[in-house]
């Protein structure tokens, strides 16, 4: 009985410990999570870009995945590497798109802010005239 106890002690510890490292190998060239979280944040706002101006990136010959290679001193490999690694661990890379979502409203509300602003400062204008 006491043996069966030590075992199943055992067994459940190496579960939790096998459980608990991220499957996927560490990349040659790892990024540090702040690092990913600007990447995500670019992304983001590359693909709103997109969506807002479809053919505003093209017309001025700017590539996405280019544009994010260049400014970290990426390649593809790493990249991709970096994310697959990052995205294994589900509770930690979804605590990073939180830190990015917040960071995306902030920059919202800060357009927002200073947008309203300038349509008080048109709207006083136009009264004036």
């Amino acid at each position: 009985n006491i043996i069966m106890k030590q075992l199943l002690l055992i067994f459940f510890g190496v579960l939790i410990v096998s459980c608990s490292k991220n499957p996927v190998p560490k990349p040659d060239n790892l990024l540090s999570e702040e690092v990913i979280k600007d990447i995500l944040f670019d992304a983001a706002i590359i693909q709103a870009a997109e969506v807002a101006s479809p053919n505003g990136l093209a017309d001025n010959n700017i590539k996405a995945t280019t544009f994010i290679y260049e400014k970290y001193k990426i390649d593809s490999i790493t990249y991709y590497q970096n994310q697959k690694y990052y995205a294994a661990d589900v509770k930690k890379y979804k605590k990073m798109y939180k830190e990015v979502l917040k960071r995306l409203e902030e920059m919202q509300a800060a357009s927002d802010t200073k947008n309203n602003i300038i349509s008080e400062e048109n709207s006083k204008e136009e009264v004036v005239k």
